[in-house]
């Protein structure tokens, strides 16, 4: 029988995102009866009625609001309600591919794991996203270098059984605010004995705006929440730092697989966004240690 799907999707204050998002989930080829799409508003001050209420002509979607807590925590309100044998999450900035659920649903037959797929920056005029999305592409390179044993997933493209993601306690929404939920959920799977799979034919577009500024503080947040991941893995026992340690020796030899195309001054400048990177994460990491 076909899987029921439960899409997830968090959103704050951004309309104009998030009616491109569920108008790509009306193009889904899966059969509507077997998905549902639950859109959880984290506090904005004019919450999307009008735009979900646009789309249940075309979608089984529901609207839910519940106060102010960060992402982790409005995934978990969406999978707290979810009908769902499985769970699949996305952002509201981003477009599913048209056979998105079919390849999830291909790669979670079968076995109690987890489906990460591939994100493809939908704003490649945009420098700072795409050297955003290249960090990805050099993370997913690095910790999932074996599909059927990844290691790493965002959570804007990963799909779960939903009784096993409640079964591991869901997101940690209470400790990381500062991006670093993914990490820790798929850390914590990972050592309750699961597989994650990566199935980078399970495609969605990402349109994440980025300046110098909000580059810088988005991996200034990353490496904030980095502190906090490694010490809750080192209380867990689930992991060593030396991992990521392994990560930033081989960067050279990923930069090299993975660098995107384009001019010389577009290459230049987007390995200068590297640099900024490096050091953005090293502040945040620094910053979150001192007020320890």
């Amino acid at each position: 029988m076909t899987p029921f799907f439960s899409i997830i999707i968090p959103t704050y204050a951004r309309p104009r995102q998030l009616e491109t998002c569920l108008h790509a989930l009306a193009q889904l080829d899966y059969p509507r009866d077997r998905f549902e799409v639950i859109v959880v508003d984290d506090g904005s001050e004019a919450p999307p009625e009008a735009i979900v209420a646009a789309f249940h002509q075309q979608l089984d979607v529901t609207l839910l609001s519940p106060s102010h807590a960060g992402p982790a925590a409005a995934r978990n309100t969406g999978a707290g309600r979810a009908r769902g044998e499985f769970l699949a999450f996305t952002d509201d900035d981003c477009r599913p591919a048209p056979d998105w659920l079919h390849v999830l649903a291909a790669h979670l037959a079968g076995g109690v794991h987890a489906v990460g797929g591939r994100t493809i920056n939908a704003l490649e005029d945009n420098v700072y996203s795409t050297a955003s999305q290249w960090i990805v592409d050099m993370v997913y390179a690095h910790f999932n270098a074996d599909p059927t044993q990844a290691r790493f997933f965002a959570t804007n493209n990963l799909a779960v059984p939903a009784a096993a993601f409640r079964a591991v306690g869901g997101f940690d929404g209470a400790h990381f605010i500062f991006a670093s939920e993914d990490r820790d959920f798929c850390d914590r799977w990972l050592h309750h004995g699961q597989r994650l799979v990566y199935a980078p034919q399970a495609i969605v577009y990402h349109a994440h705006p980025l300046s110098l500024r909000s580059f810088w503080r988005q991996h200034l947040s990353y490496g904030r929440g980095a502190f906090r991941f490694h010490r809750a893995r080192a209380r867990r026992n689930s992991g060593q730092i030396r991992n990521d340690i392994s990560f930033h020796a081989h960067l050279p030899a990923l930069i090299r697989r993975t660098r995107p195309p384009g001019r010389i001054g577009r290459q230049v400048h987007l390995l200068s966004l590297l640099a900024v990177w490096q050091l953005a994460n090293a502040v945040g990491y620094f910053l979150e240690y001192r007020e320890q």
